[in-house]
């Protein structure tokens, strides 16, 4: 701890306490998407205390907070706000309060460190120019970043680059993950309805039975990654549900499947797509079964930029070291909205190791708690890119 800690600065180290009871505060009243109502009160009330102007109610609940000085660039910093419906299985003083929602994904700590950087810059002052912090709700399945930039957050907040972080509890502490180009992948959603003809359990020759032609298409939706797209290529299919009939002796009519995809090509996404459809088609047809389809198309790619991505890694090296840099990540497959930002503005986001020990809990575990030991590192990570891009 102390290794990757000699760079933070001073300042925010005197108020490491402080963060980390605004975190666990946040972190005992987890809200969901677009109800982060009391989240975002807590934030605009911390920013007007630090001297910021606040905006309040792009995208619902979001916050932007602002504060300039001098005449130099303007950039922008996002955080995320909101939690997860899940039930937590932590015992600690500050779990969650509020029954089936908890911030099992660190957006409590993502919150706190810009919160934590932006009272270390109202304080010091030490660049020339504007920043905008951008508390976004609903980063978890519902898009807000892309609600925010659809009510025109870069219109009333101009910036000329834009930054994300998330805490990463695989690496090591202190650690941080960043690459040019694809970071994270696209997540799109599917649901089919194969449709039968219910009958009797005991004479399935009267009726077209819709589980047996589900389970088929599920088997072989398994292969549009492994026969369908270049070995080349990174794309997952993933059925996570399946539901059907409500009794033991009663074929039902029909049967939902559903599940996600990913990929990080439009052109693998179109190949998944179309395989979907031909693979329901005609598997139904085969068995003499309707189906239904949709096909939802969710957050694109999040990629960097390569002149952003450049700066970060050097403001990361400052504050970290530049042995505690992972300069060329696998992407993950895992999806993430900061990436309608970076299709608007040139950017970065980048993984910040956050882990305890080698068996830390994942994001989206039940177990899950963000590691308070981050929150100085994450905010002068922050606060020296705002120094380094806008040199007073």
């Amino acid at each position: 701890m102390q290794g990757v800690m000699m760079n933070i600065k001073n300042e925010i180290k005197n108020f490491h306490e402080e963060m980390t009871t605004w975190r666990r505060d946040i972190h005992a009243h987890p809200e969901t998407a677009f109800e982060e109502v009391r989240t975002s009160a807590f934030v605009a009330e911390k920013l007007e205390e630090f001297g910021y102007m606040v905006h309040q109610g792009l995208a619902g609940t979001g916050v932007v907070g602002t504060l300039s000085t001098g005449n130099g660039p303007t950039i922008g910093l996002r955080a995320d706000m909101d939690a997860l419906h899940m039930q937590e299985t932590n015992n600690h003083n500050y779990k969650s309060i509020n029954d089936g929602k908890m911030h099992a994904c660190g957006h409590d700590g993502h919150t706190t460190m810009l919160l934590g950087a932006a009272k270390y810059l109202a304080e010091t002052k030490r660049f020339s120019g504007t920043i905008h912090l951008i508390f976004q709700p609903a980063e978890e399945n519902e898009g807000g970043g892309k609600r925010m930039v659809e009510e025109g957050l870069f219109e009333k907040f101009p910036v000329e680059a834009v930054y994300g972080l998330h805490n990463w509890p695989s690496l090591p502490l202190g650690k941080i993950a960043v690459r040019e180009g694809p970071m994270m992948a696209a997540y799109d959603r599917f649901d089919i309805i194969v449709k039968g003809r219910g009958a009797h359990a005991a004479m399935p020759n009267q009726g077209v039975d819709p589980i047996v032609i589900a389970s088929q298409v599920i088997m072989a939706l398994q292969t549009i990654t492994s026969r369908t797209l270049s070995p080349l290529d990174s794309g997952v299919v993933t059925v996570t549900q399946i539901h059907s009939g409500d009794t033991y002796n009663v074929i039902p009519e029909k049967a939902h499947i559903g599940g996600t995809t990913r990929w990080f090509k439009e052109e693998v996404q179109d190949q998944i797509k179309s395989s979907i459809e031909r693979i329901v088609k005609n598997i139904c047809q085969a068995h003499n079964a309707d189906y239904e389809l949709d096909y939802m198309t969710g957050y694109p790619p999040t990629v960097n930029h390569k002149e952003q991505t450049e700066l970060a890694i050097q403001t990361a090296g400052k504050v970290l070291g530049e042995e505690n840099l992972i300069l060329d990540p696998d992407p993950t497959m895992g999806a993430e909205d900061f990436s309608y930002m970076l299709k608007e503005k040139p950017g970065c986001y980048l993984f910040l190791g956050t882990a305890r020990t080698d068996n830390d809990p994942t994001l989206h575990n039940p177990g899950y708690d963000f590691n308070d030991d981050a929150l100085p590192i994450g905010a002068s990570y922050w606060a020296q890119l705002v120094e380094d891009q806008l040199k007073d």
